[in-house]
């Protein structure tokens, strides 16, 4: 230990005690700051050096996120850059608590009395395990977020918003030991406006039948007259096209993923409109994914059976407004079609949807984002490619200003034995034409972006309170509205 200098030998042990505190404390708000003071002043710049470099690029991002949020989102969850931060964290650690060491040093402990040396130690030690700990944790859901994005997520081709608009397929598949392929039982079509997020939901039936597919597709040479064939029964259902299309691969050489494409393609027939991208999930595995993010909280209009349709009923999810779920009640809430039709099921996972756009907020997704990468990548899969993750974000967080509009071919409007696609098709692109007049009207200032369901269409009635709707309704729906209990 090098020797005091005369003006330190000359101070009284308690104020030596305090300047030891306060060297540790100073490198705490300011690293290197105790060196400037009282050590290497050359070290003590290195170190602010990289503090200013560090909030330069901060202020950076931030300005840059002001013009261009989708871009700074984009640029953000790179692989390349989760990796350089990654690797930067884990330095910062290293050298702050150097800086920590250095710090203790300089207070001289060996000329404090023992009680005093021995608090500066603790001190010392606490301080770089909390910093230290907190810049690993950091790295390591930098790391989860990268895997999860390498894992999920591909460097597939990005696809042009068509019409000012993205449609995203969700699928929601049950891929159980008892079931023969995926043979999705969730067919919904996200429409989403490009320039606010505003979103229109087009459930699709599964028992769709005699489903066309766009001309010049393989589906469309296979099947010209609509999915249908002798004797197909359950078989030629919408839901049905995945399977098909899996146990047919011959059909579609070079394709990875026949069932995802022809159902694609299925959609694309019945809506009229082109599928951007596709997600899909494993509702068998979707309660995991929910467990991670805390439940949702939901109103349920009545009571819904766990379990049944092939196997014991095995409990209730009561009614009441704001009920929350964890993952498992979650799953079943949507699933569940014991003593309900689908249409009233296609309901309820309407109802899912919009609570986690409501309810996942940045906040919440940053705290609980290793156990939602984890769950995820275990039941979520998708074509949207990184390069896009900014643009979604951006959008979703801006969709979660807006209601949510739906719109689902069922009976009465729709026979879905057999079906009037160009019915279908003219009802989509009503749905879309009144959702996008609710950003025209706020534009010209003669309507507000939250507005009434009324405002949404003028035939809607508001489901009368505690009862869930067996049917939805064929007209533009208020999704707030409909999933009140």
């Amino acid at each position: 230990m090098p020797q005091d200098k005369p003006d330190l030998r000359n101070l009284s042990e308690p104020v030596r005690f305090k300047r030891a505190l306060t060297l540790l404390l100073m490198t705490l708000v300011l690293p290197g700051s105790a060196q400037i003071v009282a050590g290497s002043k050359r070290v003590g710049r290195y170190a602010w050096r990289v503090i200013a470099g560090l909030v330069a690029i901060v202020v950076f991002l931030v300005l840059l996120s002001l013009v261009w949020r989708s871009g700074t989102i984009n640029l953000i969850v790179s692989p390349t850059t989760l990796r350089i931060v990654q690797v930067l964290l884990i330095v910062l650690a290293i050298g702050w608590a150097a800086l920590f060491v250095d710090a203790y040093r300089l207070g001289r402990p060996l000329t404090l009395e023992r009680n005093h040396r021995l608090t500066a130690s603790i001190l010392d030690g606490v301080l770089v395990l909390v910093v230290v700990g907190a810049l690993i944790w950091g790295s390591t859901i930098v790391s989860a977020q990268r895997d999860f994005v390498a894992s999920v997520f591909g460097n597939g081709e990005k696809s042009k918003a068509e019409k000012g608009r993205y449609n995203v397929l969700l699928l929601g598949g049950d891929s159980g030991a008892n079931r023969i392929g995926v043979r999705p039982d969730s067919i919904t079509l996200a429409s989403i406006d490009a320039d606010t997020g505003r979103t229109v939901l087009i459930g699709l039936p599964r028992n769709l039948a005699k489903v066309p597919f766009p001309a010049g597709t393989e589906m469309a040479k296979q099947f010209p007259n609509g999915f249908e064939w002798d004797g197909c029964g359950h078989d030629c259902y919408l839901n049905g096209v995945y399977t098909w299309a899996s146990g047919h691969k011959q059909h579609f050489p070079g394709v990875q993923d026949p069932g995802l494409v022809a159902t694609q393609q299925a959609v694309e027939g019945v809506t009229g409109l082109k599928v951007n991208y596709y997600v899909l999930i494993d509702i068998a595995g979707f309660q995991h994914l929910l467990n991670a993010v805390g439940g949702i909280t939901v109103d349920v209009g009545k009571k819904v059976p766990i379990g049944g349709i092939g196997g014991p009923i095995k409990g209730y999810i009561q009614p009441g407004k704001n009920q929350h779920l964890d993952g498992y009640h979650a799953m079943w809430f949507a699933r569940s079609r014991a003593g309900a039709s689908d249409y009233e099921r296609m309901t309820r996972q309407k109802c899912v949807m919009t609570a986690m756009l409501n309810q996942l907020s940045p906040q919440k997704v940053l705290t609980k984002f290793q156990g939602i990468a984890a769950a995820g990548k275990q039941v979520v899969k998708t074509d949207i490619p990184s390069g896009e993750l900014g643009t979604f974000t951006d959008l979703a967080l801006d969709s979660k200003k807006l209601p949510v509009s739906s719109f689902s071919p069922v009976p009465p409007l729709i026979k879905t034995g057999d079906p009037d696609f160009d019915l279908v098709r003219s009802k989509v692109a009503e749905a879309i034409g009144k959702s996008e007049a609710l950003d025209k009207a706020s534009k010209d200032g003669d309507g507000d972006t939250t507005d009434t369901p009324s405002s949404v269409s003028a035939s809607k009635k508001p489901a009368p309170a505690g009862k869930t709707p067996s049917k939805p309704s064929t007209d533009v729906d208020d999704v707030a509205q409909v999933c009140k209990a």
